[in-house]
């Protein structure tokens, strides 16, 4: 089975993230999307950054206002700026310095229903929205690696990976709008999932559904694609009220 290793270009993975900012609030817009690269684990604790110059044009920003975003983050212990020919911004661990109730004030504004809501309309319209239009040649096969990587993954890198298949769905429906709103729902989904124990059964059950879904969507069952994925988010919107509400 294909496994995550790391060694795919970054860029492949950003697309549902990075998109050109608009005139105005440059600075604030890209830090925004670094901050959700890194908030969903689309470069992993220890992995680089894309190089600034490929950052900045992607962000449709200069490298001077890449260099403020960067600095902020540094500022808050998310990366780390390494100098010399091996070089670059490179994601650092995440911390958990104030124990579980730092991560519960972090999402205490967050209106839990309406975040779980979103994510459900958006996920249930990618995966019927796939379905219905077929996934063929190298789109199907995205998808295929998407799960396959998610296949014996550890526990330390499964929700990442996780969070990939779901943007891939996302990105391969064929709206840049659904994927770019997908992408930030679920960078809150993942500050909440943050605030409660990763549970192997959970993991094992959710696994089972992510192969139906794949399934489903790959043989052009556009029903049975939007139930298996309203199912599935039901069983994490169930984790996050149990733990949460």
């Amino acid at each position: 089975m294909a496994r995550d290793t790391g060694a795919e270009g970054p860029g492949d993975r950003l697309t549902a993230v990075l998109r050109p900012v608009r005139a105005g609030n440059g600075f604030e817009e890209a830090l925004e999307q670094v901050l959700q690269v890194v908030r969903l684990g689309l470069v992993p604790a220890g992995g680089r950054l894309p190089a600034e110059r490929e950052l900045a044009e992607r962000l449709g920003i200069s490298r001077v206002t890449l260099r403020e975003v960067l600095k902020v983050l540094q500022d808050q212990g998310l990366v780390q700026a390494r100098r010399g020919r091996y070089g670059g911004t490179f994601v650092l661990p995440r911390t958990d310095a104030g124990g579980g109730d730092e991560l519960r004030r972090r999402v205490a504004g967050v209106d839990i229903e309406d975040v779980l809501r979103f994510r459900e309309v958006l996920e249930v319209g990618a995966a019927g929205l796939c379905a219905a239009q077929g996934l063929a040649g190298e789109r199907a096969e995205r998808l295929r690696e998407a799960l396959e990587r998610t296949y014996d993954a550890p526990l330390a890198d499964y929700r990442r990976l996780d969070t990939l298949l779901h943007l891939t769905l996302a990105e391969l429906c064929g709206s840049p709008s659904l994927a770019a709103q997908y992408a930030a729902v679920r960078a809150t989904v993942n500050d909440l999932l943050d605030c409660i124990p990763l549970l192997v059964r959970n993991l094992e059950h959710s696994q089972r559904q992510h192969i139906a879904l794949v399934e489903a969507v790959l043989e052009g069952d556009a029903d049975g694609a939007r139930e298996i994925t309203r199912e599935h988010c039901a069983g994490t919107a169930a984790l996050l009220r149990g733990f949460l509400a």
